[in-house]
């Protein structure tokens, strides 16, 4: 039975909501100041462990695509993130990284052939300034490195995104397989960098392994699994602006976990950017097809042309 679009929708959107929660656990049980650490420690373990479980490792061409997927999607996206997050206070952080489907309308253009329509336009937009009544506070600074960070991390994961439909997957791999390729390869590309910054692994309590183990289950190896199969059966723009889900599930959850303040503005917020979410997925309309009745019969010689009335014959208009 295939499943309806909605029903796939849905699933998919388990996805950013999941990684909303990130920010809680990673204050609440994680050593701080160690977000290449944590972000090497989502990934890397996740794609072992789907790697052990699918048994299947890439051939041919699909060693160097799954090392570029998982480097755009993981490797490169977890630094550049946890490094606009450092730098920016976290509204504007997650303001930054709304953009995302912006990227992915301009990159599914170009790569897909997929025609930006206004509606796909419009809900991007809208989704930035939903996220931004959400997050975003009288005192929010910018600062110039983080802004650039937070933009290239967008990029990043929206040219993952857009590849990763566009090349699909081989004949018999799964996203659950294409999932542990990429995840590893991301976290080996994370491996080195947060060693050399942020030196040794820290000493872990048994709050900091069981939110590690959340992270890497739930968060990671469980959201990618259903992003990627998302990107699979719906068009890239359409899954990239479930990524607003994100920043208003950390709303949410900081507001009914972590005690914080939730006021009328960010509700509103949080009311547009949902609105343009469910907006991105309405499915544009095609032309319907001509009935069978509508079709002239093979082989039929169509009728001759009527001339209109007070046309003069081409033969008696020769002098």
């Amino acid at each position: 039975m295939v499943p309806s679009r909605a029903a796939v929708i849905a699933v998919t959107a388990l996805a950013p909501i999941s990684w909303g929660t990130t920010y809680a656990v990673t204050t609440e049980f994680l050593p701080a100041d160690r977000p290449l650490f944590t972000g090497l420690m989502r990934a890397l373990p996740a794609g072992l462990a789907l790697l052990a479980l699918t048994r299947t490792l890439p051939t041919g061409a699909w060693w160097w695509r799954s090392a570029v997927l998982g480097a755009l999607n993981i490797g490169a996206f977890f630094p550049l993130l946890f490094l606009a997050a450092y730098r920016l206070p976290g509204g504007v952080a997650a303001v930054v990284g709304s953009v995302g489907p912006l990227f992915v309308i301009g990159l599914a253009t170009l790569l897909l052939g997929e025609r930006p329509t206004a509606r796909a336009l419009l809900a991007a937009v809208a989704a930035v300034f939903g996220v931004s009544l959400v997050v975003l506070n009288a005192g929010a600074a910018f600062d110039l490195v983080g802004v650039v960070a937070g933009l290239l991390s967008s990029a990043s994961m929206a040219a993952g995104t857009v590849l990763t439909k566009r090349w699909g997957r081989p004949e018999g791999v799964g996203p659950l397989v294409m999932t542990a390729w990429q995840l590893t390869a991301g976290g080996l590309l994370i491996a080195p960098v947060a060693f050399l910054v942020e030196g040794a692994p820290p000493a872990l309590d048994g709050e900091a392994l069981l939110g590690y183990a959340y992270l890497a289950l739930v968060n990671t190896a469980v959201g990618y699994w259903l992003w990627f199969r998302g990107i699979e059966r719906l068009t890239a723009t359409s899954v990239m602006l479930l990524g607003p889900l994100s920043p208003i599930t950390a709303a949410v959850v900081g507001w009914a976990a972590l005690g914080q303040a939730l006021g009328p503005v960010q509700v509103v917020g949080m009311a547009v950017a949902v609105t343009a979410t469910v907006l991105g997925q309405v499915a544009p309309r095609r032309r319907p097809p001509l009935a069978v009745e509508d079709l002239p019969p093979t082989g039929a010689v169509p009728p001759p042309a009527v001339p209109p009335a007070g046309a003069v014959p081409r033969a008696q208009a020769r002098p």
